[in-house]
């Protein structure tokens, strides 16, 4: 039985394209091992599906000052040599790194034991601990057509993200019922603001409510503590903490979908066909990635976008959302037109085609 290693942590969208493939995975006989850090999220998710899991210490690459950078370098350097004990002991056919910075030790660990490395970079433009490993990767997969031309011209390959499967397996009549909206006939809007909520979205879309429930019912994922109860009870509004097996109902009855625009989050709704407004995070609140993301897709004809330091607004996000729906039909199309959408089936021809070599 050939022996996979997955590797990926620090926040949810390094994990889930890798719990993407395990279906794939153990359908071509892989035995599925995954190396992750001690305590980090990804312990948490994996342990959902029974596969081997492997804690290694990780440090953070940062490009500012901080205390921690004259520590970190040893956690790594604890991190790399766990994760090449592991790597000897296991002696895998290839690994496969969403990245994190828990991935580099274990990236570099496989390099010096000559097994072969893909890689996937989710965002516009790879994030530091993907770039310190591109020069072990055999191959490094992508999302957008624009980032091939960042990567080492012989290791590029567009790919897309994995989606889990289950997500087109919903069902919207159990997603209808668990809202409970009045008038099932009116269009749904679904509002995702990601696990931690985005709180100027939330704030935004309960203040048009009244305009909005005039013509939609609204799901709004709004994340955990962040309800606002005195909205309880409004008619054609519904507020959901957060979502786990229940999503791919959700997905299922919205027609359109309102979302920030991290990588994972975008490539579900273009795996789903589900036309959508995308207000990426903004740049003073992160490293911009998300602006890139959200244009890439605007440019394909895949998203409509809102800026959230210079367009959102009441009106703005009104207006927008009743342009959505209108629309829906032409970005449905222009969706259903993508090549990127089968990314289990070509990550899993490179992992086939590398781990032959």
């Amino acid at each position: 039985m050939k022996t996979i290693v997955l590797t990926g942590g620090g926040t949810a969208g390094h994990v889930t394209p890798n719990i993407a493939l395990i279906p794939a995975l153990l359908s071509a006989g892989y035995d599925i091992q995954y190396i992750g850090s001690y305590e980090g999220m990804e312990k948490a998710l994996i342990e959902d599906y029974s596969i081997p899991y492997h804690g290694i210490a990780t440090g953070k690459f940062r490009r500012y000052f901080s205390v921690k950078n004259f520590t970190d370098p040893f956690r790594v350097l604890k991190g790399f040599s766990e994760a090449n004990r592991i790597i000897k002991e296991l002696k895998p056919s290839i690994v496969f790194s969403k990245g994190g910075f828990v991935s580099v030790p274990v990236v570099w660990a496989a390099r010096k034991n000559h097994v072969p490395v893909i890689i996937h970079e989710s965002d516009m433009t790879p994030g530091l601990a993907n770039k310190l490993s591109f020069s072990s990767a055999t191959k490094i997969c992508c999302n957008f057509p624009e980032t091939v031309e960042k990567l080492p011209k012989d290791k590029a390959v567009l790919t897309g993200l994995p989606i889990r499967a289950e997500l087109m397996l919903g069902d919207p009549e159990k997603a209808a019922k668990m809202c409970g909206f009045a008038d099932s006939q009116k269009p749904v809007v679904m509002v995702v603001g990601g696990s931690l909520g985005a709180a100027s979205v939330n704030d935004m879309i309960r203040k048009i409510l009244p305009r909005l429930t005039d013509s939609f019912n609204v799901m709004h994922l709004c994340g955990k503590g962040k309800t606002d109860e005195s909205l309880n009870g409004t008619v054609g509004y519904i507020q959901i903490e957060y979502a786990k097996d229940e999503m791919k109902d959700l997905f299922a009855l919205a027609d359109i979908v309102v979302s920030r625009a991290g990588a994972n989050a975008i490539c579900e709704l273009l795996a789903l066909h589900k036309p959508n407004l995308l207000i990426p995070l903004p740049a003073s609140a992160s490293r911009g990635d998300q602006i890139l993301n959200a244009e890439s897709f605007r440019k394909q004809g895949f998203s409509m976008v809102l800026d959230e330091d210079k367009d959102l607004s009441e009106d703005s996000l009104y207006d927008a959302i009743c342009e959505l729906y209108d629309r829906r039909e032409d970005y449905r199309e222009h969706m259903q037109k993508s090549d990127q959408t089968n990314a289990v089936f070509a990550v899993m021809e490179l992992i086939e085609g590398c781990s032959l070599e």
